[in-house]
């Protein structure tokens, strides 16, 4: 009996470990950097190897900065990279839409781009990053701001855009200088097709690099496993497929 309860007892300390360090792993730090007179949070995940890596800025849905969020900035640590997830709501998690539409409502976008174009800016400046191997990932409220990167940051690489809100001024797309890919939901109400085929014939006619799937039978935010009405994992494992392989193609991660 007590053999069994010894056993019980180091398999949950072992199931407690595991859990803790999924949710801090020892390569994530939480770091701060300036944003003209603000501070900006975020969290880091660093790979293997000394360097210079390519890196990614990790941009999160409505709901914050949650723990879905951070897997994946973990995974690209994992391939190579170093990821920042970038805080943009200083700290708050949504628990439930409202309240995510709330904090979405209450993020100007000029502090919203500010935010990350400094962080785009503090990771070209570090030591461990090859400044010419930037590039961004983001999804929902995330993926608007990613190709809001990319029109402010020149120097931006690649930018992955996940069923975010496209921009159509012209003269904000010919400044995008980074290689896009796209992944949308055909009966996504938010950000329909025909968003996703003028912006695509926009930015060709500029003359601009543009990889866009529509996946026809899928809502918005089908990536989240979270979302428990609209996740579809085929789907998702072909829009995160894309997404790695395309940043990969774009930025080189030196696999260890």
């Amino acid at each position: 009996m007590k053999g069994k309860l010894l056993t019980s007892a180091l398999f949950l300390l072992a199931s407690l470990s595991l859990a803790s360090a999924s949710v801090n792993p020892a390569n994530m730090q939480e770091v701060t950097f300036p944003s003209g007179s603000d501070t900006a949070h975020g969290l880091l995940y660093l790979p293997g190897g000394s360097g210079p890596h390519p890196a990614v800025v990790i941009i999160h849905e409505w709901w914050g900065l949650n723990d879905w969020v951070k897997e994946q900035a973990q995974h690209f640590a994992n391939e190579g990279y170093v990821a920042l997830a970038v805080d943009l709501y200083r700290g708050k998690v949504a628990t439930d839409a409202d309240m995510a539409h709330e904090l979405m409502r209450g993020l100007p976008q000029d502090r919203g781009v500010r935010d990350l174009t400094s962080d785009a800016d503090w990771l070209a400046h570090r030591k461990d990053v090859d400044p010419h191997r930037i590039g961004a990932i983001g999804w929902c409220m995330g993926g608007g701001y990613a190709v809001q990167l990319a029109v402010a940051d020149p120097n931006l690489r690649a930018v992955v855009i996940n069923y975010g809100s496209l921009p159509t001024d012209k003269t904000a797309l010919s400044q995008i200088h980074a290689a896009v890919l796209g992944n949308f939901g055909g009966l996504d109400r938010g950000i329909t097709p025909d968003d996703v085929h003028a912006f695509d014939a926009s930015m060709k006619a500029l003359g601009q690099s543009v990889d866009l799937k529509i996946y026809p039978d899928a809502g918005h935010a089908f990536e989240n496993p979270n979302n428990t009405t609209g996740y579809r994992a085929a789907d998702a494992q072909d829009a995160q497929n894309r997404s790695h392989q395309f940043l990969a193609e774009q930025l080189h991660p030196v696999q260890r």
